[in-house]
């Protein structure tokens, strides 16, 4: 097996493992490349057909492009959609004017909480990597949060010889990271590879394109004439500039995103 297969095939055993172990799953996909490619190794782990929820938290602030492909692909796959969000944090009018951090937190880590507590979820599925971010860094693939949906990231599972931390608590659920280990090239390489889809927003116009996406409030685009998956992988392997250097919510303070994950942030 090449590189690519590798990493494709440690991540559909741990997709497996999870739905094994707990089965009252979900998946949450924001629409960006990672959580896109997170759901096609999902679906090539159960043979096309997702077995449980896939959902979208929308803080009512995404692009329309990102709404646009996730009302396409939904109905192309016949994925089991769930839209959720925190409807009383947004009949009050928190919105990124009101702050960042309060934003991010109600709209997005809040809306989680309520959607894990009327589901009853045991353990979610999200598509982050150690490279994005120093905080998810400290991340596990299979990692705890406790009843108030915090993440103790002074106190994480050892993981050794792929011996995940399977056992929780009836308040507890399990966060599952199964691309935690890959690159953003290796995203964009499988992505070619697979002939997987990603949103527009991805690919320059005008010489700028997003590397992250979000929330069009708080995202900005970098400067680029990368325009096809060949010249982003190209322009990757020479870039300096980091992947979520576009976020708001990363610039805000050195301590904003640990301090969101800390509460349950994804």
């Amino acid at each position: 097996m090449n590189y690519l297969d590798k990493l494709e095939s440690k991540s559909i055993y741990i997709i497996r493992e999870a739905y094994a172990q707990f089965r009252k799953v979900a998946m949450l996909w924001s629409i960006g490349k990672d959580s896109t490619t997170l759901l096609w190794l999902t679906r090539k782990a159960f043979f096309g057909k997702i077995p449980f929820p896939v959902m979208h938290i929308d803080t009512t602030y995404k692009f329309k492009e990102i709404y646009e492909f996730r009302d396409k692909y939904t109905k192309k796959w016949a994925l089991d959609l769930i839209v959720a969000k925190n409807e009383n944090a947004i009949s009050k009018g928190v919105c990124p004017e009101k702050g960042k951090f309060k934003c991010c937190n109600e709209l997005k880590t809040n809306a989680l909480k309520i959607a894990i507590e009327k589901h009853k979820f045991r353990a979610l599925y999200l598509a982050i990597r150690r490279d994005e971010h120093g905080i998810r860094a400290k991340e596990r693939i299979f990692s705890p949060r406790d009843e108030c949906f915090e993440w103790d990231y002074k106190n994480q599972p050892p993981e050794l010889w792929d011996q995940y931390k399977t056992k929780i608590a009836q308040e507890e659920h399990i966060r599952v990271h199964p691309l935690l280990g890959w690159r953003e090239i290796d995203i964009w390489e499988y992505i070619k590879r697979e002939k997987i889809p990603a949103v527009s927003l991805y690919f320059a116009k005008e010489n700028k394109r997003y590397r992250s996406i979000g929330c069009e409030t708080c995202c900005s685009p970098i400067e680029s004439s990368a325009d096809t998956m060949e010249k982003i992988i190209e322009e990757l392997k020479t870039s300096k500039i980091s992947e979520r250097s576009g976020r708001a919510q990363d610039k805000e303070s050195a301590y904003m995103m640990q301090k969101l994950r800390s509460l349950g942030y994804m």
